[in-house]
C-alpha cells in the first residue's frame, strides 16, 4: 500500500517496528531504462497503453513506495533507500512513451508531507504530466500491517479502526495540501492520482496468516483510502486511477498474486511485484494520462 518501510524488522526477536523508516531523498533521478530488464508485460510503442498516450513532453512521477516500485526489483543504485525501480509504473510509462524529460522523485516511505518537502523540485510551468500515489503512509499502513501480522485479530481490528478514523478525519486535509502544492508548482500539468489495490482476495486460497475477518478489514480500509483519495483528487480537478479492476484475481490469496506477502527482502512485503506494476498499475496510468 504504501511505503511499507519497517517490514525488514518484523521477524526480529528484538524489534517489532515497520519497514522503511528512512526519510525520502529529494534528489531528482533520471532513470536509465533497459528493454531487457523491463521484460514481458512492459508497454511498448505498439502496445494499447502506448497508443492511448498523449504527446507528453515533460513527465514528473511523485509518491511513495507503490510509485517508486519497491517490490518490483531492478532498483536504480543512485536512488538509495528510495528504491526507485526501472520496473515501476512511472519508469515503464516513460520507457514506452519517451517524453522529452522524465523526473522520477517518488521515494519508498514517503508521506504527503515528504512529497511536499522533498519531491516537487522538478515541477514547473512546462510540466505537462504528473503521476502520484501517496497517502497510505500517513494513514499508518506500516504499523497497521505490522500489528495485524504479529498481534492477532483483536489488535489488528483495533489498529485498522484507528487507521480508518485517520483516513476519514485527517487524511483529506493532508491530500489537499500536497495536491495544492503540485498544482501551484505545475499549473498546466495533467495530474493523475493512482490509488492502492486490495491486498487480499477474500475467501481465497490462504490457509495461514491473517484471519479472514482481518483480511476483510484491511481491504475495507483500502476502500476508505481510495474513496477519500478519489474525492480529493476530483476536488482539485485531477484524474483518479482505480487499480482494483486490474488487480482483481491477483490479490494475495488469489493463487496468482501480483503482490508480495511477507517475503525476502522483507521490505518488499505487501508491495506489487514487477507484474503488479506492469499489468496492474501501468494500464491504469495509460488510460488516465
Amino acid at each position: 500500500m504504501t511505503g511499507f518501510s519497517h517490514v525488514h524488522r518484523w521477524l526480529s526477536s528484538s524489534a517489532r517496528r515497520g519497514v522503511h523508516a528512512r526519510r525520502p531523498r529529494s534528489a531528482l533521478v533520471l532513470c536509465s531504462l533497459s528493454a531487457v530488464l523491463i521484460g514481458a508485460g512492459a508497454a511498448t510503442a505498439e502496445s494499447p497503453v502506448a497508443s492511448q498516450a498523449p504527446h507528453t513532453a515533460h513527465y514528473v512521477a511523485l509518491g511513495d513506495s507503490y510509485a517508486s516500485g519497491l517490490g518490483a526489483g531492478s532498483y536504480d543504485s543512485d536512488s538509495g533507500s528510495c528504491k526507485r525501480s526501472i520496473r515501476s509504473y512511472p519508469a515503464l510509462w516513460s520507457a514506452a512513451h519517451r517524453p522529452a524529460s522524465f523526473a522520477f522523485t517518488a521515494c519508498s516511505g514517503a508521506s504527503t508531507g515528504d512529497v511536499v518537502s522533498g519531491q516537487l523540485g522538478p515541477l514547473n510551468s512546462s510540466t505537462d504530466l504528473v503521476s502520484i500515489t501517496v497517502g497510505a503512509n500517513d494513514a499508518g499502513f506500516v504499523d497497521t500491517m505490522t500489528t495485524c501480522s504479529l498481534q492477532g485479530e483483536s489488535a489488528c481490528l483495533a489498529r485498522i479502526d484507528q487507521a480508518r478514523t485517520y483516513i476519514k478525519n485527517t487524511l483529506p486535509g493532508k491530500l489537499d495540501a500536497v495536491y495544492a502544492a503540485v498544482r501551484n508548482k505545475a499549473p498546466h500539468a495533467h495530474v493523475v492520482v493512482l490509488g492502492y489495490p486490495h491486498l487480499y482476495k477474500l475467501n481465497g486460497s490462504c490457509i495461514e496468516g491473517l484471519t479472514e475477518k482481518s483480511r476483510a478489514a484491511v481491504d475495507a480500509a483500502a476502500d476508505d483510502l481510495n474513496g477519500v483519495t478519489a474525492r480529493r483528487a476530483a476536488g482539485h480537478r485531477f484524474a483518479f486511477g482505480d487499480v482494483n479492476a486490474t488487480f482483481a484475481d491477483h490479490e494475495l490469496c488469489s493463487g496468482s498474486p501480483w503482490l508480495h506477502s511477507v517475503t525476502y527482502p522483507l521490505d518488499e512485503s505487501y508491495h506489487p511485484t514487477a507484474a503488479g506494476q506492469a499489468d496492474g498499475y501501468l494500464p491504469v496510468l495509460g488510460t488516465a494520462a
